[in-house]
């Protein structure tokens, strides 16, 4: 497409830092090892059991203390997928060499995705039922228990002047963030974007997924629950934390002189219009066919494909079912991280995509753990069933949400650039 002979062109998007606060560690060395381990981070908590859940298996993200680190008056305000993505932001922020005083004096963006705080919204229905009276309601309530809690906390305490959103697409939530960050920058609207996605480990947002037959149940052998694939699985792990990357305009990003991890090279999106919870089709293919062409590649040039895949008994063979319908004979590999971390839901894309690069800047491809006998639909599929060592330089990132939402990201490595 031209406009007066002149050549319009989409500017490159790089990834210039990272962050993460996840069951299999929170820092970026730590991941990296449980990666390339098969480290599973899922335990046992006999809270949940107490509570009335039949699934007592979480993953086991410690909570961070923001004393040492924050005033109490942005404390207050914040909810517990706000205090992961606290943590997980300051961590992108740093490795990206864009600190406080930076972020004053330029437009800096930020786009989380999230689903608001359950818990929060829950007691404050509980203290309405016994007191009667909304007094009784502290404040901050307001600012904890909006939809868009994360991304109306982060943007203060890091003084952001760019766009600022939360999205909400279910389990895709924080990959359409990458996906809406990456247009963005592509069409000069934005020069840099902190993205990601959080998700609290309450056990008051479990209910609905165990009262579906949902979550595992094998509570006896946390470390085997999740297992993406395999012909045994029982359903999800409940997990969560957070997870953050800063993407940039490559020219601003060179301009500052920022380290560069890895580039955003395609995205597609599209939605199933099926059922809203179990549908009998998964467009995810349609998804990842328009991410290999934005990306201007074929699919044979995929090293690594990071499916959705949380071991849910539908889903996943729906999945296996499109990936080897493109992939059958090529060489990327299949792994699903969610077998360690289990399903990080609102945060997955994000973790995903973090994970992925990680597993690329180190040469190695980290195994699909628990996975004993693969589906019929999965027996295909180039599985991982332990930790490869191989260079990286495309992969692709799969993300399906319940409604049928589907975003596909392909990664490319940046020290194979041209």
């Amino acid at each position: 497409m031209t406009t007066d002979n002149v050549q319009i062109s989409m500017r490159r998007v790089v990834v210039t830092g990272m962050g993460i606060w996840s069951c299999i560690g929170q820092d970026l060395q730590t991941v990296t090892e449980s990666l390339k381990q098969g480290r599973s981070g899922v335990i046992f908590d006999p809270k949940r059991v107490e509570y009335g859940l039949h699934s007592g298996l979480v993953g086991n993200v410690p909570r961070p203390d923001l004393k040492p680190l924050l005033p109490r008056k942005f404390r207050a305000t914040m909810s517990e997928d706000a205090e992961y993505a606290y943590m997980a932001a300051c961590q992108a922020l740093e490795k990206s060499g864009i600190t406080d005083e930076y972020l004053r004096q330029n437009e800096v963006g930020l786009i989380f995705g999230s689903e608001g705080a359950t818990d929060c919204i829950v007691q404050a229905a509980d203290i309405m039922a016994q007191e009667k009276e909304v007094t009784a309601l502290q404040p901050n309530m307001l600012f904890q228990s909006e939809a868009s809690s994360v991304s109306m906390n982060l943007s203060t305490i890091f003084h952001i002047k760019g766009i600022n959103l939360t999205i909400s697409a279910a389990c895709a939530s924080s990959s359409h963030a990458i996906g809406l960050a990456t247009t963005l920058i592509r069409d000069g609207m934005q020069d840099s974007i902190l993205v990601g996605g959080c998700c609290m480990l309450s056990e008051v947002s479990a209910p609905v997924y165990d009262a579906i037959n949902g979550l595992s149940r094998r509570n006896d052998s946390p470390h085997k629950a999740s297992c993406p694939f395999d012909e045994a699985r029982d359903g999800i792990v409940h997990s969560g934390g957070a997870a953050a990357l800063m993407l940039e305009d490559y020219e601003h990003a060179i301009e500052r002189g920022a380290d560069i991890f890895a580039e955003i090279v395609g995205i597609g999106v599209c939605s199933n219009g099926d059922e809203i919870s179990a549908p009998t089709t998964m467009k995810v293919d349609v998804a990842m066919q328009r991410a290999i062409a934005d990306a201007g590649i074929e699919a044979g040039d995929l090293d690594y494909i990071c499916p959705m895949a949380a071991s849910l008994i539908n889903e996943d063979e729906y999945e296996a079912i499109a990936i080897d319908r493109l992939f059958r004979d090529k060489k990327a590999y299949v792994s699903s991280t969610e077998s360690m971390t289990g399903h990080e839901n609102f945060m997955a894309g994000a973790s995903k995509t973090v994970y992925t690069i990680l597993m690329m800047l180190n040469n190695f491809i980290a195994p699909n753990i628990n996975l004993k006998t693969p589906s019929e639909a999965a027996k295909n599929l180039r599985i991982a069933k332990q930790t490869i060592q191989t260079p990286i330089q495309y992969a692709m990132i799969n993300a399906s949400g319940l409604g049928g939402t589907n975003c596909c990201i392909v990664v490319k490595n940046y020290s194979k650039s041209s």
